[in-house]
């Protein structure tokens, strides 16, 4: 299977948002609002990396990062998610590609790290891991991940952008 990364384009919101809703159908940690939080990112302007995932032309998956907020005043933090992949196209490399390109550039950009709430299982293969002085409020903190990109390790409360309390 052929995978092409790339930036999303206007024409590709409706596709997301399908896809989107498509992923988090049946997942029972999920409250099926992950769409109107990509919604409300592109509305605010706060959709520092968007990338969609083709597969014969047709997109099929996407990632989203957004800045996050830290308590202590650490800057050039980004917030993964929401991740979707074509239900029957999951597990099959193209969350794993997207992931693996959104950190890239990320990097690129200058950015110092990035957190997420998720399965650890899944995201430990790219390095995220629990840090003990980093907390995000309601979230118990097996679940709550970071991978930071250099030495610096940010401590104190993580602040996800308003849109993620977006319910439609």
């Amino acid at each position: 299977m052929n995978i092409i990364i790339r930036k999303e384009t206007e024409t590709n919101v409706a596709a997301i948002t399908e896809i989107t809703i498509a992923a988090f159908a049946n997942n029972p940690h999920s409250h099926q609002t992950e769409q109107f939080i990509i919604h409300a990112l592109r509305k605010a302007h706060a959709l520092t990396l968007s990338l969609v995932a083709e597969v014969d032309k047709k997109v099929v998956g996407h990632v989203a990062f957004s800045p996050v907020t830290i308590s202590d005043g650490s800057t050039g933090w980004y917030g993964v998610g929401p991740v979707s992949v074509v239900p029957e196209l999951q597990r099959r490399g193209i969350g794993k590609a997207l992931i693996h390109a959104g950190l890239s550039a990320l990097k690129a950009l200058g950015a110092k790290g990035c957190m997420l709430v998720g399965d650890p299982a899944y995201y430990v293969r790219f390095g995220f891991r629990n840090i003990p002085e980093l907390v995000l409020e309601g979230v118990p903190k097996e679940v709550f991940l970071a991978l930071p990109f250099g030495e610096s390790k940010p401590s104190g409360a993580a602040i996800f952008h308003e849109a993620f309390t977006a319910k439609s």
